[in-house]
């Protein structure tokens, strides 16, 4: 028997990229046009984040309705057939979605938001929306394998980073940035050990949240 120091990540790859990206093609064909429902979902929360005062609120539970309709269809009931650690995974978005619920109904406004802080949280959530979708695209994978905010776990992880940044408080900010920011890591291995181009999109995203996240400029709040 090998030794355990001479496996790599993708010995314990259970799946193909092949198969990976099928699943999506697979999901979208039997759920389209929910995208649809997914995209005004996905706009309303940036309105209400613009909106600030009670659309805080508001976009708290949207957010967390994503969060729980990703975990439980496409993680427990699609990803995991070909990855037994997915229902695992539909486990955290389940608890991400009772974070978001709980810090909306504890707080009727976000905290006031430096330029920076502001600035970061509206391009991550505006790159989930309109441009992660496209990335695969661009990488040479049909349309029909798009991962959609809302729909997919990657981008709805990607758009809540933003949305986090914006909490209320220091405390509640880090506390809707946990599973996020795991999420980044979870995904950005498997992406980086099926050599998808995309691998470091996630990471490097988690990375800029955090650096906006503990940067002094935000003050206390």
């Amino acid at each position: 028997m090998s030794e355990w120091w001479t496996y790599s990540l993708s010995d314990f790859l259970l799946f193909s990229p092949r198969t990976y990206y099928r699943l999506f093609e697979l999901y979208n064909a039997a759920l389209w046009p929910a995208h649809l429902l997914a995209a005004v979902a996905g706009l309303a929360i940036l309105a209400c984040m613009l909106r600030g005062g009670r659309g805080w609120r508001a976009a708290c539970v949207l957010l967390g309705a994503c969060w729980l309709w990703v975990g439980w269809v496409f993680l427990l009931d699609r990803y995991a057939t070909i990855n037994w650690a997915a229902a695992w995974f539909a486990g955290l978005f389940v608890v991400q979605a009772i974070l978001l619920v709980l810090t909306g109904a504890a707080a009727g406004s976000s905290g006031e938001m430096s330029r920076s802080r502001g600035a970061a949280a509206i391009t991550l959530l505006v790159f989930a929306l309109a441009v992660y979708p496209s990335i695969g695209i661009a990488v040479g994978r049909p349309w029909t394998q798009a991962e959609v905010f809302a729909m997919a776990p990657d981008p709805t992880a990607l758009g809540t980073l933003g949305f986090a940044l914006l909490a209320p408080t220091a405390g509640r900010r880090w506390l809707l940035l946990a599973i996020p920011l795991l999420w980044c890591a979870i995904s950005g291995a498997t992406l980086w050990t099926m050599e998808a181009p995309e691998a470091p999109v996630l990471p490097a995203a988690g990375l800029v949240a955090l650096i906006v996240a503990a940067s002094r400029r935000q003050g206390a709040a």
